[in-house]
């Protein structure tokens, strides 16, 4: 059952709040990065946490309760997608002794992946008129390991030092981002290759 895209669900409420979660999560980051006021650090946390958190819930009340719709197929990674960038470029350009540092390979593989995601779909799309994005496994386990990345970094205790914990969050949240990106690139390519407009000229 697909509920019609101007249907303001529940879901889709939830959703809307983990975007709105977003600009509060930046704000107290920035001020704790210039302040270093430690209430500051646990709004940051806090924000990015439930935001995290809702990212299941959406999902569960969605196909628990028949309310997939248009819009939430929009709004959804729409959500996610501004609250990772927004935390790894943040995070990566951390220079405070309270946090730890998100290295620059793993927040250029994320961004590489949704900039190459992106036109793949708007090639597919302007191509065939049509594209499917298929949610991936690879992909919902690289959501989870970057998540884990940013609350890490995030929390008191890890103050800057990183360790190898921290390495082995990063690479395998870079890993997994990574072999995302190649499994929808190929599904990209089949729809691509399966639609009349992608066959040769005959002459």
């Amino acid at each position: 059952m697909l509920v019609s895209g101007r249907a303001m669900t529940t879901a889709n409420k939830i959703t809307i709040l983990r975007i709105l979660l977003v600009p509060f999560f930046v704000v107290e980051l920035l001020y704790y990065l210039r302040s270093g006021h430690e209430w500051h650090r646990r709004a940051a946390l806090t924000a990015f946490g439930v935001a995290a958190a809702l990212d299941g819930v959406d999902g569960y009340v969605a196909r628990r309760f028949n309310q997939k719709s248009e819009l939430g197929a929009i709004l959804d990674p729409l959500a996610d997608k501004l609250l990772m960038v927004s935390a790894v470029l943040a995070l990566s350009w951390s220079h405070s002794a309270g946090l730890g540092q998100i290295p620059w390979w793993l927040t250029g593989t994320i961004l590489g992946r949704d900039v190459l995601i992106l036109l793949g779909i708007m090639v597919v799309r302007f191509t065939t008129g049509t594209v499917v994005v298929r949610p991936r496994l690879m992909g919902k386990w690289a959501t989870v390991l970057q998540m884990t990345v940013v609350i890490w970094v995030l929390l008191p205790w890890d103050r800057g030092r990183g360790g190898p914990w921290l390495a082995g969050w990063c690479l395998g949240a870079a890993i997994c981002t990574a072999c995302s990106g190649m499994l929808y690139l190929w599904d990209g390519m089949r729809q691509f290759s399966a639609q009349p407009a992608s066959a040769a000229i005959k002459k």
